[in-house]
C-alpha cells in the first residue's frame, strides 16, 4: 500500500482559523484522511504490484513461445500429410 503524508494537525488549524468548530475540523480531517487512504489503495501501484505484473508477463511470454513451437510442429505435420496424400511416393 502506498502512503502519503497528510498533516491533520495543520489541516485542523486551518479549518479552525476560518470558523470551524473543533469537532467539525476533526471530523473533516478524519474524513479527508480516510478518503486519501482509500483512493491510494485503489489508484496507485506499488513496486510489489509492478513486480507481480512483470512476473505474470514473463510467464505469458514463455507460454506464447511454447505455443509457437507447438503450432509449428502441428502445421509441419499437416503439411507432411497433405504432401503425402497428393504426391504419393512411386514404388
Amino acid at each position: 500500500m502506498a502512503t502519503v503524508t497528510f498533516d491533520t494537525h495543520e489541516f485542523i488549524k486551518r479549518l479552525k482559523a476560518v470558523g470551524f468548530s473543533d469537532e467539525q475540523a476533526e471530523a473533516m480531517a478524519e474524513a479527508r484522511k480516510a478518503a486519501l487512504a482509500q483512493s491510494l489503495d485503489t489508484a496507485l501501484a506499488t513496486k510489489a504490484d509492478i513486480f507481480a505484473v512483470r512476473q505474470e508477463l514473463a510467464d505469458v511470454r514463455a507460454d506464447v513461445r511454447l505455443l509457437k513451437w507447438m503450432l509449428g510442429v502441428v502445421l509441419g505435420g499437416v503439411v507432411a500429410l497433405l504432401l503425402k496424400a497428393f504426391f504419393p511416393a512411386a514404388g
